[in-house]
């Protein structure tokens, strides 16, 4: 199904200009068998595999994750994975949702970095895959974090103080998307803004804690 053109952030057309299409998340990703381990399965200094809590998903990784910039702690060696398929290890395309939070159920990364390390998405999280080649490396975590996708996710998620989302339900969101070529481009533009983002923030933090040792000593 072809959508309307349209603009991303302000972008002009004439820089963006492609057939958008639409299709449900079921369509185009499958989902992959996730575990439960708890933070006490899980530490940050020994291990042979790590593992994606949700609450790290709601609290510090990165739209784009990618393993060597982020903190991710291991699984405890004398914790049995075994019967854990090689299938269901996290690759670089893979999105990984939060399937529950009092009020951003749903929120999400998208693996692009796993810097052939083993990885494995854990507790409260859905572990989608693309099925087909239709999504560019880096465009994926941007899209599912849009208004109109983020709107969806919370229209179908279920519970009254814990809300939850179940794949069958996340699976009936829609989602537009351009041509490979376009995800390129929008996928650079808005990473650049993100890492723009993340030098200020940087900056202030940087100025403030200079500012604090001023005051104290």
């Amino acid at each position: 199904m072809v959508a309307k053109k349209d603009k991303v952030g302000n972008v002009p057309n004439s820089e963006f200009e492609d057939d958008w299409s639409k299709r449900s998340l079921g369509d185009v990703f499958e989902f992959k068998v996730t575990n439960s381990f708890s933070r006490e399965n899980l530490n940050y200094e020994t291990g042979k595999v790590k593992n994606i809590h949700y609450g790290d998903i709601h609290t510090k990784f990165q739209t784009l994750f990618d393993i060597t910039q982020e903190q991710v702690p291991f699984i405890n060696e004398d914790v049995s994975i075994t019967r854990i398929s090689e299938d269901f290890y996290c690759k670089e395309g893979d999105v990984i949702f939060a399937d529950a939070s009092l009020d951003d159920v749903g929120k999400s990364i998208e693996i692009v970095n796993i810097n052939k390390e083993k990885l494995l998405a854990g507790l409260h999280t859905l572990l989608a895959r693309p099925i087909a080649k239709c999504f560019k490396n880096g465009f994926t975590g941007y899209l599912v974090k849009s208004n109109s996708v983020r709107a969806q996710i919370k229209k179908e998620a279920q519970g009254s103080k814990v809300l939850s989302i179940s794949v069958g339900r996340i699976s009936k969101v829609e989602l537009l998307f351009p041509s490979l070529i376009e995800q390129h481009k929008i996928a650079k533009f808005l990473a650049s803004i993100d890492l723009r983002i993340t030098t200020q923030s940087k900056i202030i933090e940087d100025a403030f804690e200079q500012r604090i040792k001023t005051i104290i000593f």
